[in-house]
């Protein structure tokens, strides 16, 4: 199968074994895919990764390695965290299909990152925050152990199926792109400074208060032109507490007709 539209990126956190390294890079290139990404890796991709990774080599060895998660995805404008089981936050999750169908919706003309977390705890909730919606795997509840390169087989394979009903990258309908992950970041620390600014929150302790945003924000989906008005009203109402952002992420609004 030929897919033409731009392939989402699978993006391992802190993977902890060479071995399933490899077998990602194999799991990915069996369902048509190539675009690995690894963040911080806490081991290196010696004999086993190379060993487990068969006739995915060249798969392995052109993973993008990365130091931080926000460089991993900063030009993304969906993001999708994989969880080895539910959770009680509230944002949308996904089934395999489901998460499938919704990125097979926003492949063309969309940068788009799945991430899997660290074999032993899985993603952080810092990671979450970055999250537009979760995939959750339903397994055995008296036996969830799932392998992280099995749980990135069961995506990629899902994946594949959604993607070969779509053989052309199909023009997005939207006039605005989605929020690049990066801006959003750059929104988030503007939106916590202007209501610090505002004595709205607590500036010792904005954690709980700002993730419950973020869920909000993420949910909402923002598009580039809403995230370039929401930026220039916490501007105009607390000035001076924009200055986080390069010139070139922020654009003027367009009004809406």
């Amino acid at each position: 199968m030929e897919m033409t539209a731009t392939q989402p990126r699978f993006v391992l956190v802190a993977p902890t074994h060479p071995g399933n390294i490899g077998a990602a890079a194999r799991a990915i290139k069996t369902m048509g895919f190539a675009r690995l990404v690894l963040v911080a890796p806490a081991c290196d991709i010696d004999g086993e990764a190379r060993a487990r990774s068969s006739g995915a080599l060249d798969v392995l060895l052109a993973a993008t390695q990365v130091a931080t998660l926000d460089e991993a995805i900063g030009d993304c404008g969906l993001v999708i965290g994989a969880s080895a089981r539910q959770r009680t936050l509230n944002w949308p999750e996904y089934s395999p299909r489901e998460c499938a169908a919704e990125v097979a919706e926003k492949t063309a003309g969309t940068e788009v990152a799945i991430l899997f977390g660290p074999e032993r705890a899985g993603l952080t909730n810092d990671a979450l925050d970055r999250c537009h919606g979760l995939v959750y795997i339903p397994s055995n509840p008296e036996y969830n152990s799932l392998n992280l390169a099995m749980a990135v087989q069961v995506i990629a394979y899902e994946l594949r199926l959604a993607l070969a009903e779509r053989p052309g990258a199909v023009p997005s309908t939207q006039a605005h792109p989605p929020a690049r992950a990066a801006d959003l970041e750059y929104f988030y620390g503007h939106l916590e400074r202007a209501l610090v600014a505002g004595d709205f929150i607590d500036p010792e302790n904005p954690r709980h208060l700002m993730r419950r945003l973020r869920r909000l924000f993420n949910r909402a989906r923002l598009d580039s032109n809403e995230l370039a008005i929401l930026r220039g009203m916490l501007s105009a109402l607390a000035p001076g507490s924009g200055d986080n952002a390069p010139a070139a992420s922020i654009q003027s609004p367009e009004a809406d007709g």
